[in-house]
């Protein structure tokens, strides 16, 4: 949020249209859309752009730095651009013209045209529109999210997708960030504070929009801002979660994208490659089912992969990387300590080679090792410890995928092999007979999504601290 309110009053609608009609005259008065022109009066004239071009700011204000990248990358560094800012409320204090002000001091910049539009039905307002359609750049000031959503389905949503369709951009700060992710917390309830959201992910002030705007490269996003002063990453575990629970995430896996406020600005050029400006954005990725997420109960997850990005730091959106992630969890509505720094994970890579050895206890599927994060090809390795142990190893699997699990047992004692699907039930066993005896066992997910499985080993007969290895690969 910025510091943007809604006209509430005679005197301060008033005292803008006065400032509106001073700057811009000869420009028509509308009830509840106001409009207000720095630079020059005429459009620039340009037959082709280089964009898209994004600007993604944990705060309202625009970036001098990502913006002006957006700026020459959309002009190819030659001529000038327009710019339309739209806001859902007028500065409480200050410059009517506050996102403009800044704009107009870049080089390439031909106008900036500010619109406070207070009515959803502003959204269908020719002017504006015509504004938008002869723009390059559209930003999305601070304020609330929820009056931009309430755009959705008007002529305003295809104006700002056909700006960005000709090879211009579009961008937002704070609630504007919100609105330029495919799956938007639009704050439509209120707004949820991160200890709400973990104790309850279905809590009455979470909402969503999806389906308004989905630039490329920017599939299953949920934004978020003012991400580390606000301490957001508990709710963005939470918004996660939801959508791949509900299925708001296309593949069962959703992404976060959190942007710190005081100058923080992630930019995405048009091959989808994300560089940070200014302070630290994060990359949060939900790439599994739940453990629990229902109404009323605490969020559980294990295994959030988080990607802190520094300054100058970049991020593949169109090719997201595999490895260089922490890990978090959330148990019963706690998430883990330290989540805004963690020790990136080196042995994730494509090419696998990850082992995961077992701890103890791991005897129940509820303290299953999570070997979720393991990449194919993998290894897991324990041991039988007694005549009655059981070693439990929690595993994912998408639509489609087929896991291939091929246990090397020692001479020392006999271990057979389930998988089991997430209730605990056999899907599959492996129960060769004999001390040293191999064991195997191959399953295919057919349903949709993606699903929680587990490895059980069990003593079958003897036991020892020789080590079983198990390979795990996933194609």
């Amino acid at each position: 949020m910025s510091s943007r309110l809604s006209l509430g009053s005679t005197a301060t609608a008033v005292a803008l249209l006065s400032v509106t009609l001073t700057l811009t005259a000869q420009e028509p008065a509308h009830a509840s859309a106001n409009r207000i022109r720095l630079g020059n009066a005429s459009d620039t004239s340009r037959t082709s752009w280089n964009g898209p071009a994004f600007t993604m700011n944990g705060a309202g204000a625009v970036i001098p730095a990502s913006m002006s990248r957006a700026v020459n990358d959309i002009t190819g560094g030659t001529g000038t651009m327009d710019v339309v800012v739209l806001a859902g409320s007028a500065p409480t204090s200050g410059s009517a013209t506050p996102e403009c002000d800044t704009v107009m001091t870049l080089t390439g910049v031909n106008s900036c045209t500010t619109w406070t539009l207070t009515a959803a039905s502003d959204g269908n307002n020719s002017q504006v529109n015509t504004d938008v359609r002869n723009a390059e750049f559209v930003y999305f000031a601070g304020g609330d999210q929820c009056r931009y959503a309430a755009w959705k389905g008007t002529a305003l949503e295809a104006s700002v997708e056909s700006v960005v369709a000709k090879g211009g951009g579009s961008g937002g700060g704070s609630a504007g960030h919100h609105i330029n992710s495919p799956i938007v917390y639009d704050a439509c309830n209120g707004s949820v504070t991160s200890a709400e959201a973990l104790a309850n992910p279905y809590d009455r002030y979470i909402s969503f929009t999806t389906g308004m705007f989905e630039w490329a490269n920017y599939g299953a996003v949920v934004n978020d801002s003012h991400f580390v002063t606000r301490d957001r990453m508990g709710r963005t575990m939470a918004f996660l979660a939801r959508s791949v629970k509900d299925g708001l995430a296309p593949g069962g896996a959703a992404w976060g994208v959190g942007v710190e406020e005081g100058g923080g600005s992630l930019y995405l050029d048009r091959n989808g490659m994300a560089t940070q400006y200014g302070k630290d954005a994060y990359v949060v990725l939900a790439d599994h089912q739940p453990e629990q997420a229902v109404d009323r109960k605490p969020l559980t997850y294990s295994g959030f992969k988080i990607w802190r990005l520094t300054p100058g730091s970049t991020f593949d959106f169109k090719n997201r990387p595999t490895c260089g992630y922490y890990l978090r969890s959330v148990t019963n509505g706690v998430a883990d300590t330290n989540l805004y720094n963690g020790t990136p994970q080196t042995n994730c890579g494509s090419q696998g080679g990850g082992t995961l050895a077992e701890t103890e206890p791991n005897d129940t599927r509820d303290a299953a090792n999570d070997a979720t994060t393991l990449a194919s090809p993998g290894t897991v390795t324990g041991s039988m410890k007694s005549t009655t142990d059981r070693d439990y190893f929690k595993v994912s699997l998408n639509s489609g995928q087929t896991a291939s699990v091929n246990c090397a047992v020692p001479s020392a004692y006999d271990a057979d092999l389930y998988w089991l699907d997430s209730t605990g039930s056999t899907l599959e066993r492996s129960v060769n007979n004999g001390a040293g005896s191999d064991e195997s066992v191959s399953f295919t997910r057919t349903a949709a999504g993606t699903g929680t499985y587990y490895l059980e080993l069990e003593a079958y007969a003897g036991s020892g601290t020789a080590s079983y290895s198990c390979s795990v690969t996933k194609s």
